[in-house]
């Protein structure tokens, strides 16, 4: 492969790479799985750096139309030519292969969804609380809520984060429609087409989704059982300057870890040195017993975002979230949120406000804690007596890492999937540079279920 340098042009090596790269798979109509020259021999043959030849095949990457291959080099990706030859239309090329937990037969077990189960959801509390606030605030049926979202549920949210070490003014903290709705906000006021954001992989695959949305250039960092890979993470700060590092801090999605206080502080300095901000999502807090250590608590919200969310935990259907952010952004975020949904529920803030003062909700988290662990337990000793492989116990949580036995090929536990009706989430949604990969995203909270059991097991229906 020769591909035109012009070392004296204002257009950056790795960029003209990257261009290069890209024009020589469309006009050689190269196929997916075709290896691309290495780095060294890319480097020799162009005479240039090495670390440029990385960059560029580190976009293409995050672009999707390459694909690295651990210890193999890189290759061209199965669908480059559609990225190459015609241009899907945005929506086209984010939800592709998102929505089948949702829209699966409400008779199928959905093991790999990310929502607690109907049957899990008290509904006593919660009916008290919507029949308060509907005999008690006809503002909470029929008005708009306030912009910034109520202060009175704003100061209980700010005594729930206390426990966490978590210090925000009421003023710091702007209500959402729920932790994707909070994404949403974030991502149009701070970033623009063509920024570079960091986020884990295998990590939330709706956020890559709305971040190419909005033509942003995503670049994954591993997750590994402590956090994110720091060797990996520093490489990576050597080729680019991304605006923003998006962490999900305890009982990571899909691998259940949680962060460590020696990776969360290394974290935090790297951000000081590259001038980047972190967007912390612990839309699972309450589903943990004892709290461990928080970015937002560490950096005081500086350089911090703190995302929180009810609707894992008491209804998907309420959908209310919070942003707690430095005092600077608040106003902004609240600008955005008038002028893309003017408020939130009011109707679910008095909701849970109402279960917030009385108790009721603090009683339910601790009853889905305990829940959830039990389920937890079960889930774990079921995948090691059928020989699956954990990528890291999780502490608590719903969700647990898994690979079946190397025996079992993906046409195979699609076979057993379907025959005990059973809904999956594809592993590679997870992935940033969507990579195969035989690792499956499995809800505990679903395992009890005999189908689960059967499934796990390997046994035919």
């Amino acid at each position: 492969m020769k591909l035109p340098i012009n070392r004296h042009s204002a257009t950056p090596i790795a960029q003209q790479l990257e261009s290069g790269i890209r024009d020589w798979i469309e006009s050689h109509g190269a196929g997916g799985g075709r290896r691309l020259p290495s780095i060294r021999r890319l480097a020799v043959t162009h005479n240039i750096s090495r670390n440029a030849v990385i960059e560029a095949y580190e976009r293409l990457v995050a672009m999707g139309l390459v694909r690295s291959r651990p210890g193999a080099g890189f290759y061209v990706a199965d669908n480059a030519a559609s990225f190459t030859q015609q241009p899907a239309s945005p929506l086209d090329e984010v939800t592709n292969g998102l929505w089948g937990l949702f829209s699966a037969n409400e008779h199928s077990l959905k093991l790999g969804c990310g929502w607690l189960p109907s049957e899990w959801r008290e509904g006593d509390d919660l009916t008290h609380a919507i029949r308060h606030v509907a005999r008690n605030s006809r503002s909470g049926i029929f008005e708009y809520s306030t912009p910034q979202g109520p202060l009175e549920l704003r100061g209980l949210i700010q005594e729930r984060l206390r426990p966490l070490a978590i210090t925000a003014d009421t003023q710091q903290i702007v209500m959402t429609g729920g932790g994707s709705h909070s994404l949403d906000l974030l991502v149009r006021q701070l970033l623009e087409p063509g920024d570079v954001v960091f986020v884990e992989s295998p990590g939330y695959y709706n956020l890559f989704g709305l971040l190419h949305l909005q033509r942003i250039r995503v670049i994954g960092v591993p997750r590994l059982a402590d956090g994110p890979d720091i060797e990996r993470l520093e490489a990576l700060l050597a080729l680019h300057r991304p605006k923003l590092f998006y962490i999900n801090s305890v009982f990571h999605n899909p691998t259940g870890s949680t962060l460590t206080p020696a990776i969360a502080h290394r974290v935090l300095q790297l951000a000081e040195q590259h001038d980047f901000k972190i967007i912390e999502d612990d839309i699972y807090a309450d589903f943990q017993h004892t709290p461990t250590i928080r970015l937002a608590a560490l950096d005081g919200l500086n350089r911090v975002i703190y995302l929180g969310s009810f609707s894992k935990s008491l209804s998907s259907s309420l959908r209310v979230g919070f942003i707690a952010a430095p005092a600077t952004l608040v106003q902004r975020l609240v600008d955005i949120k008038m002028l893309t949904s003017i408020s939130s529920s009011r109707f679910a803030e008095q909701v849970v406000t109402t279960m917030l003062q009385n108790g009721s909700y603090r009683k339910l988290t601790e009853r889905l804690r305990i829940k959830l662990s039990s389920q937890m337990t079960m889930a774990l000793t079921m995948l090691k007596n059928a020989e699956w492989e954990i990528y890291t116990k999780p502490a608590g949580g719903m969700f647990v890492w898994a690979k079946p036995p190397a025996a079992i090929t993906p046409d195979k536990l699609a076979e057993l999937a379907s025959q005990w009706k059973i809904t999956l989430s594809p592993g590679h949604l997870f992935f940033a540079d969507n990579q195969a990969t035989p690792w499956l995203r499995l809800n505990v909270a679903y395992i009890q279920d005999p189908r689960a059991a059967h499934f796990i097991t390997l046994k035919t229906a």
